[in-house]
């Protein structure tokens, strides 16, 4: 199971269905390869990687991983996510067969080696491959028999993988277990919740898929159906509940452990809900398990979650009666921030029964009369909330779980409802629910339902795990009651905060009516909260410093004593350096786990108002560690770093004065320039009249493309408005590094009018280049590094202006005839005629005193001489030449 963080291609894994029971698997020839992976700790592991044919002309590729201990072992299937393969869980694998176990990994049709057409787990397909692939394990001598052709077997996998080990478990009765994860009960209702096309996450599966040609025709052709209309239908419907685990749901009576995002968008917690609440119902054991990831990205706890996976199939499948399995039900909360790595701090809270959605429900009052809103035409601009592919570590949901705030609501386009602020703390774990009456001047509604936790005074409001309900109303022209059911999460609202119902009219990520409507809705019901009771968070343990804190205070105390040596934690502010934009001094940075290498050593350079700085230096020369370090994202191991007199320490309050592009910004493709940025400091929590956007924008130059969707921008525009980014709030220091890669010569001449315009109301810019060129033209100052060291620093004029090469102006053209004499002159090593007089190179040793001699012996009209060298040539010159 493979639960690292998906990106688009990771995103949804699921298996496929059986085909005819106790159909033949033919081994290809000479496709099965024995190899035994090596490991420093014992046991080994023998993996045998094979072809098997399915019978329809189907081959799939499949890893068989075996202990090296004699005997017959529990097997395990494994499968992998949407748009992966069976290579994606061989590290789990690998770790099953070292505990005892015989696991077949495969890649599922039309990814990795396999052939065949993308099912999305048709039961004639995937689904049929799964039960061929026990025919065969049953089969294999390693493997423990339940009786003939029934072998031990548990299904486990992620995503797709997950599906894919309910559906085996429903369609094929030797299935013992189950441990799917971040996967679907009812694909129908994942990708058309209430009604509503799930446009964006749709897409997503058919280009990870790699297109829809790739897919069964009829998947294909549902698609394309829906997306066009915009509208699911019952044949769209039914093509994708009869590929999912709710249709086979009364047949699943095998111990199910069942693990769900809670930062996931595709397959919300009421996925995993439906599932324990139909296998329950048949009699299995259950158990639930909320993680802190999801598709939509955070913390996958991968080593937990297959720990947890472990101890469940060693008590269903080995049958240790003595296993403990974990709590019935567990949640992950967040606990905060890690001040050393800014990761979040993770803590459990478990019950001994799962209390479902509804559990403990308090009634909190909303206040509001009927609002009215628009759906406007195009259902554009859309409201922001999830997105797909914005995961990874951080993602949107992430940050919400933070408390951070990142959704964006347009004003007309939707209705909010408050209640009244908390008299104290409430912990909202499950699907609250409203009942709202809505009607339409068209003859249906889609609304997008949210709750928000809004903070007192301007902080932004946050909506957790950034879900959204979306509902279909029908019959919505003459009024219609609605309960919603809003989404499944776990989210502590502080006292003193307020919840917000809001309907919003349009979603980035869904599809909504493309014609104008006007809504009216208003309030039927009290909020309904669950509160789950039961669930208690797990004490935090001692950490171990309370135990070696009192030793190590002693040790330094007497280390203080013996030395005499004492440090403060921030410096205090420096007056006189209060106008300095920066100042570095002795800054120092090792390399990690080294003594004596250095990324930094001894560097020192002082930054002035108005000016334009460029840091130069080949690679390797330090020049990111020392932007790093001076944006306070990694710390000096010597010397010091002021900003404006203040000394730079992580989250040090004067950073507010810093405005920084590294790389590049990620935007929205669908959303405007102007949306784009605005969406990005509402995000900041700062007011927004202290963005100075306007102004911000004006210095980027971008013009009417500002109302223009980014997806329509050249790369060129991207940059700006990159830029325009990190200008927001106009800051005093700006840094840009390599704000000109990938960016054509026109494009890299407006880069520069920007980087001058905004020195020029007296800020001050530092950028890093390869573009010697550029550097030349567009700064007043150089600080040149090699080897983390100081090369040189000045204007420019004066790194330049100690070559070898004089222009010469004269106050005639220079004929023919007299460059030669010129070239042959002693001490001149070539000589070139140009438009205002002569370039003329000199060899080691030449003076332009003496040059000036012999062109007035020659009677060149010389009216001028001064020194010409490219900003290439001194830097070649300063490190010399190991760049």
């Amino acid at each position: 199971m493979d639960l690292r963080p998906p990106g688009l291609r990771g995103l949804l894994r699921r298996p496929r269905r059986l085909l005819a029971a106790g159909a033949a698997v033919v081994v290809l020839a000479g496709a099965g390869t024995w190899t035994a992976i090596a490991s420093d700790d014992p046991p080994p592991v023998h993996r045998a990687d094979q072809v098997l044919a399915m019978g329809d002309g189907v081959r799939v590729d499949t890893s068989y991983f075996t202990p090296a201990t004699s005997g017959r072992h529990p097997a395990v299937l494994l499968g992998h996510g949407f748009g992966g393969s069976k290579d994606d869980v061989r590290r789990q694998a690998q770790d099953l067969a070292r505990d005892g176990y015989a696991v077949l990994t495969w890649s599922a049709r039309g990814f990795g080696g396999s052939t065949g057409k993308i099912g999305l787990n048709d039961p004639k397909g995937e689904v049929a491959d799964v039960s061929r692939l026990i025919d065969w394990l049953a089969r294999r001598p390693e493997v423990r028999l339940d009786g003939p052709g029934d072998p031990r077997v548990g299904v486990a996998g992620a995503s797709y993988g997950g599906a894919i080990s309910l559906l085996a478990a429903g369609h094929d009765h030797r299935v013992d277990a189950t441990a799917p994860a971040i996967t679907y009960w009812n694909l129908a209702d994942a990708l058309f919740p209430g009604g509503v096309f799930k446009k964006l996450w749709a897409g997503a599966f058919i280009n990870s898929g790699g297109g829809c040609a790739k897919f069964e025709p009829e998947l294909c052709r549902m698609y394309e159906r829906v997306a066009e209309s915009g509208k699911p239908d019952t044949e769209a419907r039914a093509l994708l509940q009869e590929r999912s685990p709710s249709a086979v749901a009364d047949r699943i009576k095998v111990p199910t452990l069942l693990v769900q995002g809670q930062t996931d968008s595709l397959f919300p917690l009421g996925q995993a809900d439906a599932a324990a609440t139909a296998i329950r119902a048949n009699g299995a054991p259950v158990d639930v398990d909320w993680i802190a990831g999801g598709h939509d990205g955070g913390d996958m706890e991968t080593s937990r979650v297959q720990a947890r996976v472990k101890t469940w199939f060693d008590r269903y499948l080995k049958g240790d009666k003595n296993t403990d399995t974990g709590p019935a039900f567990r949640v992950t909360r967040t606990g905060g921030v890690d001040s050393t790595d800014g990761r979040a701090l993770l803590r459990g809270a478990s019950g001994s029964t799962y209390p479902g959605l509804e559990g403990g429900q308090r009634s909190v009052a909303l206040r509001g009369g009927e609002r009215r809103f628009e759906n406007p035409a195009g259902a554009n601009p859309p409201a922001v909330s999830a997105l797909p592919g914005l995961g990874g570590s951080g993602g949107l949901s992430q940050l919400s779980s933070l408390g951070v705030g990142v959704s964006l609501d347009f004003p007309g386009q939707h209705a909010r409802f408050d209640s009244a602020p908390l008299g104290a703390g409430l912990r909202v774990t499950g699907s609250p629910t409203v009942t709202v009456h809505v009607t339409s001047t068209a003859d249906d509604a889609v609304l997008f339902a949210k709750l928000y936790d809004v903070g007192p005074g301007k902080q932004q409001p946050v909506l957790p795990s950034q879900l959204v309900t979306p509902v279909r109303v029908e019959g919505a022209k003459a009024g219609k009651d609605v309960t919603l059911t809003l989404p499944a999460v776990d989210h502590e609202v502080q006292k003193g905060h307020r919840l917000r119902l809001v309907l919003a009219s349009t979603d980035l990520g869904y599809a909504s009516p493309a014609a104008p409507a006007t809504y009216t809705a208003g309030l039927k019901s009290d909020l309904k909260v669950p509160t789950a009771p039961g669930v208690t968070t797990a004490a935090a343990p001692l950490p171990a410093w309370v135990w070696w804190l009192p030793l190590a205070g002693a040790a330094v105390a007497l280390a203080l004593l013996l030395t005499a040596r004492r440090r403060t934690a921030a410096p205090a502010p420096d007056p006189e350096l209060a106008d300095v934009p920066l100042r570095i001094t002795g800054l120092s940075k090792r390399y990690a786990k080294s003594a004596d290498r250095y990324a930094v050593r001894d560097l020192s350079f002082q930054v002035d108002k108005g000016q334009v700085l460029g840091l130069l230096g080949p690679n390797g020369a330090g020049k990111t560690t020392t932007l790093r370090m001076l944006m306070g994202l990694i710390q000096p191991d010597d010397g010091e770093i002021r900003v404006f007199g203040h000394a730079i320490r992580p989250g040090t309050p004067v950073l507010s004065r810093v405005g920084a592009f590294v790389e590049g910004a990620g935007f929205l493709p669908h959303l405007s320039g102007r949306e784009n940025l605005e969406l990005y400091w509402r995000a900041t929590g700062r007011p927004p009249g202290d963005a100075h956007l306007d102004e911000a924008l004006r210095i980027a130059g971008l013009g009417d493309a500002l109302a223009r969707a980014v997806r329509t921008y050249s790369q060129g525009m991207r940059q700006r408005l990159a830029i325009a980014q990190a200008m927001l709030g106009l800051p005093d220091l700006l840094i840009l590094d390599e704000p000109t890669n990938g960016l054509d010569p026109p494009q890299i001449r407006e880069m520069r009018e920007v980087m001058i315009r905004y020195a020029a109301g007296g800020r001050t810019v530092i950028v890093s280049s390869h573009l010697l060129s550029e550097v030349e033209q567009s700064c007043t100052h150089l600080v040149v590094m090699d080897r983390g060291r100081l090369v040189q620093a000045g204007p420019v004029g004066e790194i330049t202006g100690s070559g070898d090469t004089l222009l010469v102006g004269t106050a005639t053209p220079v004929e023919d005839p007299v460059v030669e004499k010129v070239s042959a002159l002693p001490d001149v090593a070539s000589a070139l005629r140009t438009e205002d007089g002569l370039l003329v190179r000199l060899e080691t040793g030449g003076t332009a005193q003496n040059l000036v001699a012999e062109l007035v012996r020659l009677e060149v009209p010389v009216v001028a001489v001064g020194p010409h060298r490219r900003l290439e040539d001194a830097f070649l010159t300063l490190i010399g030449g190991s760049a």
